[in-house]
C-alpha cells in the first residue's frame, strides 16, 4: 500500500470566501509552498467532502479540507562519484561552482552526468525532496553553459526558506557577460516580458502578450569595453529561463558564444558566468554573499580582447 500523509483543517469564519490554494498556504505554510499545494489541488490530492477541488475555489466556515500526500516516489537518478566544486557547506545547504557544459538536473536525453548526480554521491541522497525526485536539492538551476554559483538545499525547510527570497526577488544573484558590441551607456535596465518563442519551443523570446508572458527586469553595467565586444555586470531582477541571454540580444548585444540567441563567435558556449550569490541564511537568519571569478575560458577572451 502506498505510503501517504493526510492532512485535515477545519475552515473557521476568519477564513470565509478564501481561495482554497491560500487557504492551504497560510495553515501549512511551515510544511510545504504555495506552489506544491498548487500541484496537489491540481492532481485532485485536496478534497472537501470527498470531493476534488479547483485551486480557484473558494472554502466556506464548517467545512474540513482534506490534503492528501503521497510519500515521495523512489528516485530512479543513480548517484555518480561526479567531482564538485564545493564553494561552502553546512547541514543545510552548500554552494556549487558549475562547470560550463554541466547540466543542472536529468531530463529526456540527459539522465546521467548532471549536477544531481554528482550531488546525490556527494550528499548521501540526504537533500530537499519540494523539487521533486528529478530535482532534489534544486533550488534555482543554471544553463548548461553557463558558469557560475549555484545553491542547494539539503532540507525541505532551508529549501522553501531559499525559494521564498528568490520568488520576492530578495536574493542577490550577479552575472558577468561578454557581449558582442561596444555598449553605449555606462548603466541600463531592460524590462521586457518573456515567453516561450511562438516558433521554438526550446527558445525563449520578448512577447508583450500579457496572457502569454512574465515580466522579466535585467540590469547591467558596464565594467570594460574592448573594440568589438564589452565585458557586463549582470543583476537579475527576475529570474526567467535564459533571460540574460535573451534581454541582452533583445537590446542587440548578445551574450559572445551563444548560437541560440547570438552567433557561436567560434567560442565553444555562452560567455556567461553566475558570479555571485546572497540570502539570507535559513539558520543564522544572516545575509551571506559568495563570489566566483569567471573560469578559464572567459579570462582568456577577456584578455584576447584587451590585445585587439
Amino acid at each position: 500500500m502506498e505510503e501517504r500523509d493526510i492532512f485535515r483543517i477545519e475552515v473557521t469564519d476568519a477564513d470565509r470566501g478564501k481561495r482554497i490554494d491560500k487557504f492551504l498556504a497560510e495553515k501549512l505554510r511551515d510544511r510545504f509552498s504555495r506552489a506544491f499545494l498548487q500541484r496537489l489541488i491540481r492532481d485532485r490530492n485536496v478534497l472537501i467532502d470527498g470531493e476534488p477541488r479547483k485551486n480557484n475555489d473558494a472554502v466556506k466556515p464548517g467545512e474540513y479540507v482534506e490534503v492528501v500526500v503521497a510519500a515521495p516516489a523512489e528516485s530512479d537518478i543513480m548517484a555518480e562519484k561526479i567531482p564538485l566544486k564545493i564553494v561552502y557547506e553546512d547541514k543545510d545547504l552548500l554552494i556549487v561552482n558549475k562547470s560550463a557544459g554541466m547540466v543542472v538536473h536529468p531530463a529526456t536525453g540527459n539522465y546521467s552526468g548532471t549536477l544531481v548526480n554528482a550531488l546525490l554521491a556527494h550528499c548521501k541522497k540526504k537533500l530537499s525532496g519540494i523539487g521533486g525526485v528529478r530535482k532534489p536539492g534544486i533550488v534555482h538551476r543554471l544553463d548548461k553553459g553557463t558558469s557560475g554559483l549555484l545553491v542547494v538545499a539539503k532540507n525541505d525547510r532551508a529549501h522553501r526558506l531559499l525559494a521564498g527570497q528568490f520568488k520576492a526577488k530578495t536574493a542577490k544573484r550577479v552575472y558577468v557577460a561578454v557581449v558582442k558590441g561596444v555598449v553605449q551607456f555606462d548603466n541600463g535596465v531592460i524590462e521586457a516580458p518573456l515567453a516561450r518563442d511562438r516558433k521554438d519551443r526550446k527558445k525563449m523570446a520578448v512577447d508583450f502578450d500579457e496572457q502569454r508572458s512574465k515580466s522579466a527586469i535585467t540590469r547591467y553595467h558596464v565594467l570594460e569595453r574592448f573594440k568589438d565586444a564589452t565585458l557586463v555586470e549582470v543583476t537579475l531582477g527576475t529570474g526567467r529561463t535564459h533571460q540574460v541571454r535573451v534581454h541582452m540580444a533583445h537590446i542587440g548585444y548578445p551574450v559572445m558564444g551563444d548560437v541560440t540567441y547570438g552567433t557561436r563567435d567560434g567560442l565553444k558556449r555562452p560567455m556567461l558566468h553566475a558570479m555571485t550569490i546572497g540570502f539570507i541564511h535559513p539558520s543564522t537568519e544572516k545575509f551571506v554573499k559568495f563570489t566566483s571569478t569567471p573560469p578559464r575560458d572567459m579570462k582568456e577572451l577577456i584578455e584576447k580582447k584587451k590585445r585587439v
